[in-house]
């Protein structure tokens, strides 16, 4: 008979032993998460164009492109660098003589009645181009980085070929030529998660290419081209952000002046000046659906916050509850309803590469709607720094540009001139003021007594 010896081990050993094994294996699961994100990006980066394009936005990039109109399918080989495809010109040299000798069979052997055959002839030959321009864009697509599909707010679509040196700067002033809508400051890429329900501006000196290469393959993200006055509130009102603690009446009386000092002392300086925020939000804990109300404080290296019991007047009273080095700031939508926030005024703190739920992104509430655009454009400007003001001055820059010149045309100037010239003459022809032109006065004038000069 076989002997078996078992060993015990503590109580207290097991204990901690299954307590390593949990957070270990929590930490593979998220681990895993990342990773199948991060390779995604590889594989953006490294990706072989021998393979074929790779598309954001199309289920069927051959489908999506025999739905284009035929001008928006010239549009888009004109934009992949080739020449207009609405031409003869545009097809080989043997497709042109084929299609001539069939045209020239077809008018000699064409049976009665023409009109019917001529007709006919005519679709194959439009069916048979439009053939033609969507080969010859799949074959310059194969060539491209990215095809990006950008929904616009009437429901259209623009489709875009971008690599990844272009930044969202670059490619705003592409869909400003292919919309012919004005160059406002406020329009604005954003990317859209429906999985989390969220939506973040794409900053104008970010990398394209690099915001989408987080995104998993069978995501469900969009891109849209709308216009967001939200995009750069806090300069044309730095007021609101920097001077908050003062009641709305004295705000409402800032200069623009005094607007253009905020600035300058804000982002000009020789260090920059993040507005002092601080209040109550609520915060969501960890894996539940629990919102507990907690004081906030914004600095320049991410978000602190009062520990229960502790004072916010010792900095060592404060907990860190996130850095700004690694997240990006994201609005959300419903979330009264989908985590049972105390109001639908939320925003979340997350990696790039988490696209969907999980226990690493941050989620912050905020009572009202004013509240939520304090903290996000606040906490924008503390991670972005003066960068975010450059994005804004050359906005500014393209928006002034692209209106319309109010400098006077030459008829307005001659007309102009010879206005001058006869209101000249009349004042030579009409005889001057005299006293009786007194009795002209208004009847509340006052003549001075005598001896006093008019101030």
């Amino acid at each position: 008979m076989t002997t078996h010896t078992f060993m015990m081990l503590p109580a207290d050993v097991e204990t901690d032993k299954m307590d390593i094994d949990a957070e270990f294996t929590d930490l593979l699961g998220e681990m895993d998460l990342l990773t199948q994100s991060l390779d995604h990006a590889v594989e953006l980066s490294e990706m072989d164009p021998g393979d074929g394009p790779l598309s954001i936005g199309f289920t069927d990039l051959n489908e999506s492109l025999n739905e284009l109109e035929d001008h928006d399918l010239d549009a888009l080989v004109a934009d992949l660098g080739s020449k207009s495809t609405t031409s003869e010109e545009s097809l080989p040299v043997e497709q042109q003589g084929s299609d001539f000798k069939d045209q020239h069979n077809a008018s000699s052997q064409r049976p009665e009645p023409a009109a019917v055959a001529e007709s006919s002839a005519l679709q194959m030959n439009e069916i048979q181009t439009k053939a033609d321009k969507i080969k010859l864009a799949l074959e310059k697509l194969r060539e491209a980085k990215l095809i990006v599909k950008v929904l616009l707010s009437d429901g259209s679509s623009k489709t875009l070929m971008v690599d990844e040196r272009q930044t969202v700067r670059e490619v705003l002033d592409k869909l400003f030529e292919k919309t012919h809508c004005d160059c406002s400051v406020d329009w604005s890429l954003c990317e859209t998660n429906p999985a989390l329900q969220t939506a973040r501006i794409l900053e104008d000196h970010e990398y394209f290419v690099e915001s989408l290469s987080a995104w998993t393959r069978d995501s469900e993200n969009k891109i849209n081209f709308l216009s967001r006055p939200e995009k750069y509130v806090l300069f044309k009102d730095p007021q609101v952000f920097y001077m908050w603690k003062n009641p709305n009446t004295c705000l409402q009386r800032i200069t623009d002046m005094t607007k253009k000092l905020v600035l300058k002392e804000s982002f000009e300086g020789s260090a920059l000046i993040v507005p002092d925020l601080e209040g109550l939000l609520y915060l969501k804990e960890d894996g539940k659906r629990v919102w507990k109300e907690r004081y906030f404080l914004l600095r320049a290296s991410g978000i602190y916050y009062v520990p229960k019991g502790k004072t916010k007047q010792l900095c060592s009273d404060l907990a860190c509850f996130v850095h700004f080095e690694k997240v990006n700031i994201y609005t959300t939508e419903n979330y009264k309803q989908k985590y049972k926030a105390p109001t639908n005024f939320c925003f979340i703190l997350k990696h790039p590469c988490i696209q969907k739920d999980s226990q690493h992104i941050h989620f912050l509430c905020c009572e009202d709607e004013h509240t939520l655009s304090l903290w996000v454009n606040s906490i924008r400007v503390a991670k972005y720094g003066t960068v975010l003001y450059h994005n804004y001055q050359d906005a500014l820059k393209l928006a002034c540009a692209s209106k319309p010149s109010t400098h006077p045309t030459a008829n307005q100037v001659r007309s102009d001139h010879r206005s001058l010239q006869i209101q000249q003459n009349d004042d030579r022809v009409s005889p001057k003021t005299t006293r009786d032109d007194e009795d002209d006065l208004p009847p509340d004038f006052i003549p001075l007594p005598p001896g006093q000069s008019q101030l």
